[in-house]
Order: structure tokens, then C-alpha cells, then sequence
């Protein structure tokens, strides 16, 4: 996989978007919070993911860069992750 982000002999492997972690991690708790009315399935947790990703204001870092202290508050990332629950749950795609 590693090859598709290969640009001549520069790898762009490890650049990543710092909000993926946190989202990946503040899912459960909202998931949780919202389980009585909707229980997601595999594709609506990749479709909810993605959705709160292209929400947020992207984060991207590699290694030894310069990273500015702009953190997102939890708060706004659970309300981002909630809107794309609403969307996905309104509007599955399968």
C-alpha cells in the first residue's frame, strides 16, 4: 500500500491528518450516547468516519514538522461526529 503514496523516492506514507485518531477515538463515547435510537452498522461507522473527517478542518503532520499547538476542542469533534450520525442514519447508502 505503501507504493500509492510514493512520489519518485519520497514517501508521503506517514503524513496523516492529526483528527483521525481523535475522531477514531471519541466514536464510542457518542456511538454509545446515540445507541438507542441507532445502531450502526459496519458501513455506516466508515460512512459516519469519513463524514465527521470531511467536516473538520483538516490537521495534516509528518514526522519532524513544525505543528501548531490549533487543537480542536473533543466538543466539536463529538458535535461533528453527531451531525454525520444524523446524516448516515437518515440516509443509509445500503
Amino acid at each position: 500500500m505503501e507504493e500509492k503514496y510514493q512520489l519518485g523516492t519520497v514517501s508521503l506514507a506517514k503524513i496523516r491528518n492529526k483528527n483521525e485518531l481523535r475522531v477514531i477515538s471519541l466514536m464510542p463515547e457518542v456511538l454509545k450516547t446515540l445507541e438507542r435510537e441507532f445502531k450502526p452498522d459496519i458501513m455506516d461507522i466508515e460512512d459516519i468516519y469519513a463524514l465527521t473527517l470531511n467536516n473538520l478542518a483538516p490537521r495534516y503532520v509528518q514526522n519532524g514538522s513544525i505543528v501548531m499547538n490549533e487543537v480542536l476542542k473533543d466538543e466539536i469533534i463529538c458535535d461533528q461526529i453527531r451531525a454525520a450520525v444524523r446524516v448516515v442514519s437518515e440516509r443509509p447508502k445500503h
